[in-house]
């Protein structure tokens, strides 16, 4: 059997690298997508390749098509035919109140949590599509538990795309259903990442922690979990779903 090739955008850290790991146990070959780090993207193709799995890294802005297109050419190009992709990518800003957040700030979550996830999407739905000559496969968005929740008073913009992001994933499934792509989407609640830091509050998971029922924050471990039973056969009747991985939040 041909090993499954996946990209992971936002692989560099935290959930992304966590799903690159477990894809890999899983015996997926992996294309790291990041933006900045390349020591840190470097980092996690070692973790790939010490699980036995084939990884390369591609540094991309994925709110610029031609970057997207780059992404997906070189993973064909150096793994083999792309199988399926986790769009992970996505910032939040700085915490604080809608009204209150500068719209420079609003521009650059809607490029990268929305453009930057259409742009892949509609990328690896071409590759995937029987229509277009593909063999089918699996795209998996990261959403957030904020699509639902709201966030007010922290980052209502970045909700918003959020559930965005969760619209695209029920009507791209019924889209591409016929096609033989599967697409779903992960609602992640407080997770134990440095995101939270990044935002100006790297205490914010426990805090959280009095209003989750299962009471403590989650491991980016537990959602690539989740990530990765919606890649597998096992998953093979499941599109169109968001999977909360939440802690009941």
């Amino acid at each position: 059997m041909a090993r499954q090739v996946t990209i992971v955008t936002g692989g560099s850290r935290g959930i992304g690298a966590a799903v690159a790991r477990r894809l890999a146990r899983a015996g997926h070959d992996v294309a790291v997508g990041y933006e900045r780090s390349a020591e840190a993207a470097g980092r996690t193709v070692e973790e790939v390749r010490a699980a036995g799995a084939e990884a390369i890294a591609v540094q991309l802005d994925t709110s610029v098509e031609s970057e997207v297109d780059t992404l997906f050419e070189e993973t064909a190009a150096r793994l083999g035919p792309v199988t399926g992709a986790v769009l992970n990518a996505g910032i939040t800003g700085p915490l604080g109140r809608f009204t209150e957040t500068a719209t420079e700030v609003m521009r650059r979550v809607v490029d990268v949590n929305v453009m930057g996830t259409l742009l892949c999407a509609r990328r690896a739905a071409r590759e995937l599509s029987t229509r277009y000559g593909g063999n089918g496969g699996a795209i998996v968005t990261v959403s957030s538990c904020a699509a639902t929740l709201g966030s007010p008073g922290e980052y209502v913009h970045y909700a918003a795309t959020k559930a965005a992001l969760d619209a695209m994933t029920v009507g791209l499934a019924k889209e591409l259903g016929p096609d033989g792509v599967r697409v779903n989407s992960v609602q992640p609640g407080a997770i134990l990442t440095d995101m939270h830091a990044t935002m100006g509050d790297p205490q914010r998971p426990w805090r959280k922690a009095g209003v989750i029922p299962m009471g403590r924050p989650g491991e980016a471990e537990e959602v690539a979990g989740a990530v990765a039973w919606l890649l597998s056969p096992e998953a093979s009747y499941t599109t169109g779903a968001v999977l909360r991985v939440s802690g009941g939040l």
